[in-house]
């Protein structure tokens, strides 16, 4: 509540804009705990976006403060603008999606802008019968633009707390072999 306090004094007398990314990362700052990927986030200048910011306990605080201390706005055209952006000015972009709903269709978003992600994984347990977005198959997402016609998209069906840790490992593992074997 101290913190979303000063964000409303900061709107007010500085004009200070937020949106759910720059709550986020000052979420991070004022975390200040290296166990947090908020705190590396915000450490390491990472913008963390979040359209479904107010979507569990963050979003049941503000409406409580917005008793206490009204005021605080949260600009999501601002995010949507920065996200699409950083797609649309991109290289190259991948997605890795854990799950799928709303966060999923913001990224993928995202690279339609640009004419497709150029990697794609999907790790959930979504089947493509139950019409879910989390069910949709990466070849729904080549239809529309949102991934690369020549991209090889992958689509894991699996438990995403489980296999995600495994991907992230393997990913590490085999780049710290090469370093290894580079250094001799």
């Amino acid at each position: 509540m101290p913190i979303l306090d000063q964000m409303v004094l900061e709107q007010k007398t500085e004009g200070k804009c937020w949106t759910p990314s720059k709550m986020i990362h000052r979420l991070g700052k004022e975390i200040n705990n290296p166990d947090s990927v908020y705190y590396w986030a915000y450490k390491n200048d990472i913008p963390v976006f979040s359209p479904a910011i107010t979507d569990g306990s963050l979003g049941d605080m503000i409406y409580f403060h917005s008793y206490k201390n009204p005021g605080l706005v949260l600009d999501i055209v601002d995010d949507i603008r920065r996200l699409n952006c950083k797609a649309v000015f991109a290289k190259s972009t991948g997605m890795i999606i854990l799950g799928g709903g709303l966060v999923k269709h913001h990224i993928a978003n995202a690279n339609l802008m640009r004419n497709g992600a150029d990697f794609a994984v999907y790790v959930n347990t979504g089947q493509e019968f139950d019409g879910s977005d989390s069910g949709a198959r990466p070849d729904e997402a080549v239809s529309w633009g949102k991934i690369r016609m020549d991209a090889k998209p992958v689509k894991v069906y699996a438990d995403a707390s489980l296999v995600f840790p495994l991907l992230v490992a393997e990913t590490f593992a085999h780049q710290a072999s090469k370093l290894m074997s580079d250094k001799k």
